[in-house]
């Protein structure tokens, strides 16, 4: 016998209506699509469709001029064991894919030129992306980011963005990867006003319903603690009605408007870490990524300049990975090097023992770990983004963990591989 019955389930249901709804809807979990590791910013007038590999071949210049990639490689602390397969890797990924999503900039990076000049590099930087697009000339992400809804920039930025999706619809399509970003902001209801403005803009260009998202840069106080003493981040994603895709963190924008010298102004800095740890609970479950933000140290002049640019690129993106920041940013093309290298030793150093933890755990074998299925998940999740980056291949992944590609992203978000059937 029980005290309760099928009524008393059902009145718990109800009250647990609201809740249930709410996790179903708002906290989907990660879609499985691929995150790229990095958002290269260039100036909006700056880009041809050569770019990407114009980036690559100076890139591989920059590392013969350092003597080589197994030099390179070495000088930012790879192992001997993991040395030669790095530099392997990221010589051909700089070779075939130097840049996984391109962000034309029309907002700091471009600045204040005028309507008449900015209009017309708009026009000609979404005639460009056209063409590389039907040349298969474009990376794997792509868009713009164009000035702010604050009040002083709003007109500006909505011009901008209505050009650039004008002229690529009229070019024969918005591409595939399209990313839009959205910078400075500092309350829910510019997310909000963003998310309206992309309906209005699908609805205008007769472009799928919800098919434009937008990125969130997070580069101001106001949005990590509002006025009233909360933290406005989470509603502001929530507010975006799913059109948000990720979080991106503004590393300069944010400390100046902290007061934090020029010269310690950097992605490991205190404030930087406590913002970004609002960031990953804001976004944590609801599907939307996040980036960190960029270095100013750039590797140019003598070779020791370069190489120390590079150590510190190469800690801070190492850093970023072991904080769950999958993504950051590039601002010159010899920064793409310790980006690489880095991504590829995380998942190269990892790989072994995550793989034979999950053939455990699938298994049921003993493997002298209790993972739980949440960590089962993280290994999964882990061995995809390897795969994707292009550090492990899919072949020696399945052979190492008895799991094909498939399977592994069934593992890594089972709730999204349910909602799919």
């Amino acid at each position: 016998m029980r005290a309760l019955g099928a009524p008393d389930l059902d009145h718990i249901d109800r009250l647990l209506a609201a809740t249930d709804r709410l996790f179903a809807d708002d906290y989907p979990g990660d879609d499985g699509t691929r995150q790229p590791v990095h958002t290269v910013y260039v100036a909006g007038d700056r880009y041809t469709p050569a770019l990407p590999r114009e980036w690559g071949d100076q890139a591989l210049a920059a590392v013969a001029a350092q003597g080589g990639m197994a030099a390179v490689v070495r000088d930012l602390g790879v192992t001997e064991d993991h040395a030669a397969e790095v530099a392997a890797l990221v010589t051909a990924k700089l070779a075939t894919e130097p840049i996984e999503d391109l962000r034309l900039d029309f907002e700091d990076g471009y600045g204040d030129r005028g309507d008449a000049r900015e209009d017309a590099d708009v026009v000609r930087a979404a005639q460009l992306l056209a063409d590389a697009r039907d040349h298969g000339r474009t990376p794997p992400f792509c868009g713009i980011r164009f000035k702010g809804l604050e009040a002083r920039t709003r007109g500006r930025g909505i011009r901008s963005l209505d050009l650039f999706l004008t002229t690529l619809h009229e070019a024969g399509g918005v591409p595939e990867g399209l990313r839009l970003t959205l910078p400075k902001v500092t309350t829910a209801a510019q997310v909000g006003a963003m998310a309206a403005l992309c309906a209005r803009l699908e609805e205008r260009l007769g472009l799928t319903p919800g098919s434009l998202g937008f990125e969130v840069q997070v580069e101001t106080p106001q949005i990590i603690l509002g006025a009233d003493g909360t933290s406005p981040l989470a509603a502001a994603i929530h507010s975006g009605e799913g059109r948000v895709s990720s979080l991106h963190y503004g590393t300069y924008d944010y400390s100046a408007a902290l007061g934090i010298a020029p010269a310690y102004q950097s992605l490991d800095h205190p404030a930087a870490d406590h913002a970004k740890s609002v960031m990953q609970v804001a976004a944590a479950q609801t599907g939307v990524r996040l980036s960190d933000g960029s270095t100013n140290i750039l590797p140019v002049g003598d070779p020791e300049a370069v190489r120390a640019a590079w150590r510190l690129s190469a800690r801070l993106t190492r850093r970023s990975l072991e904080r769950g920041f999958f993504q950051g940013w590039d601002l010159h093309p010899a920064q793409l090097v310790p980006r690489f290298v880095a991504n590829v030793q995380f998942y190269r150093q990892g790989f072994a023992s995550a793989a034979a933890r999950l053939r455990a755990y699938v298994s049921r074998a003993d493997s002298g770990v209790l993972d739980e299925p949440a960590t089962a998940r993280a290994l999964a999740a882990f061995l995809a983004r390897g795969i994707a980056c292009g550090a492990v291949s899919e072949p020696e992944a399945q052979r190492a963990t008895g799991i094909d590609r498939a399977g592994l992203e069934a593992l890594a978000r089972p709730a999204a591989t349910e909602r799919t059937r």
